[in-house]
């Protein structure tokens, strides 16, 4: 239905247009003619010749041979269109005005006719490929963003079970502990799910709320790590007051705690968590000591699946760092936010 209706807009607008033009040579050209009943035949004639060239060459000559790439077919066969409705206007015209052919100038006759025509019609090749240019970009466009949408859903989809199951596993290591840690975590815990079920359905969200869901992540992994482990959390007072993607950080903190070292007897591991505001970005890092044997394969689903988001969301405006050296593993991600 509204494709219908569009269509007939369309028709009623090239109709509507054709008029004006038809109108407006009438009025610019009467004098030229013995009567006003003969220049409206002979605007009817040449505005009719022009619009069949027009259409011709835009609907048929246009998509069949210039955008197929047949160059020299396009430039013959608009050539002798352009002729031959060239000729036809000539005889429709010396009719009507009971001229004779044979007096006719030549020379101003493929001036009036053939050469004007050919850049009236070029002028409207070169419209057509405007309006054609555009719409091709506007769809691209949308198919883009439809595609980003849905692979961000995606690797949102991916995210959210991993950490779900990561949370559910500390809240097990609670259970032989005095109850006023259990209600706390599990509060934690709501906290968190409540986040990832209702806030982060935004494009983005507030950089405190998600420092805030780092910190109850991080508060909720101290639980289940032991004794020898030290995290840091630092986070400079600069870094508020403007937004980011919901869910962009936090499997870079997941995957340090995944990948802690596994040294007996009390072996000190450490997490450093750091973020900072400078020059108009966020600089975030996150390093974690690890066996050496790992370095090379700390990266796993979720530092995958961020490196894509980053890509999809941020274009040109981060540089993600993962470095491993020496029992450490860390990333670095510099983030524009401009505000």
């Amino acid at each position: 239905m509204i494709a219908r209706r569009y269509q007939k807009n369309h028709i009623a607008f090239h109709l509507f247009l054709w008029v004006m033009i038809a109108l407006l040579w009438l009025y610019l050209r009467y004098q030229d003619y013995a009567t006003l009943t003969q220049a409206a035949q002979v605007t009817a004639v040449k505005v009719i010749d022009l619009v069949l060239v027009i259409y011709l060459t835009n609907l048929v000559l246009v998509p069949k041979f210039l955008y197929k790439k047949k160059y020299l077919l396009f430039g013959l066969s608009f050539i002798v269109l352009i002729a031959f409705f060239s000729w036809i206007k000539m005889l429709g015209v010396a009719t009507i005005t009971s001229a004779s052919l044979q007096t006719i100038d030549v020379k101003a006759a493929i001036y009036n006719n053939f050469v004007t025509q050919f850049f009236l019609v070029l002028a409207s090749i070169g419209m057509r490929s405007a309006v054609d240019y555009i719409q091709l970009q506007n769809r691209m466009a949308a198919i883009a963003k439809e595609k980003a949408e849905a692979e961000l859903a995606f690797l949102k989809a991916q995210i959210n079970p991993h950490f779900l199951f990561n949370s559910i596993n500390s809240v097990y290591f609670l259970i032989d502990k005095k109850n006023t840690a259990a209600r706390d975590a599990l509060h934690r815990f709501s906290d968190m799910l409540r986040y990832q079920l209702y806030e982060c359905n935004d494009h983005s969200i507030p950089i405190e709320k998600e420092i805030g869901y780092l910190k109850d992540y991080v508060a909720l992994q101290q639980l289940r790590v032991n004794d020898t482990t030290s995290i840091e959390f630092n986070c400079d007072k600069e870094v508020k007051d403007f937004s980011i993607e919901p869910l962009l950080l936090i499997p870079f903190v997941e995957n340090s705690f995944k990948h802690l070292s596994h040294f007996s007897n009390g072996h000190p591991n450490q997490i450093r968590i750091n973020l900072a505001r400078q020059n108009g970005s966020l600089l975030f890092s996150v390093y974690n000591t690890t066996e050496q044997k790992e370095t090379k394969e700390a990266g796993g689903i979720g530092l995958a699946n961020v490196q894509k988001r980053l890509e999809l969301l941020y274009p040109g405006k981060h540089h993600l760092e993962v470095k491993g050296k020496e029992g450490w593993y860390g990333v670095e991600l510099k983030l524009s936010v401009y505000q």
